[in-house]
């Protein structure tokens, strides 16, 4: 039976790099995925066993890679920065006007009463 320790969980969590074999294998794969794409003009078409073949050749890959260096995004700091926001207005919500009905007008949305005979 295994056991995880929190301490070997958590330095695996913050691990900074994917492992060198997947980081190898799925830019290999992203690279050949994209030079087919624009070498072999079938390849942008679509199959009826596979569905539409970029999505397979070079997005999958894209996506894989990605999910491997745990979906961070290279423009985006570690550490957001919060920005100050203007204060909110404590002030009561304004009430609605109803709207001005003519004569013999109903209101929408309104059902006449059943007249039971």
């Amino acid at each position: 039976m295994h056991t995880v320790h929190a301490r070997s969980s958590a330095a695996h969590a913050a691990s900074p790099r994917p492992h060198p074999l997947v980081d190898e294998v799925l830019r290999a794969a992203v690279a050949i995925g994209a030079l087919l794409l624009l070498m072999v003009p079938e390849a942008r078409g679509s199959h009826p066993m596979l569905g539409w073949l970029p999505l397979w050749l070079l997005g999958m890959p894209l996506v894989g890679w990605w999910a491997a260096h745990r979906f961070r995004l290279p423009w985006r700091d570690p550490a957001p920065r919060r920005v100050a926001l203007a204060p909110r207005r404590r002030a009561p919500q304004a009430l609605r006007r109803s709207p001005v009905l003519r004569r013999g007008q109903r209101t929408p949305g309104r059902v006449p009463p059943r007249r039971v005979a």
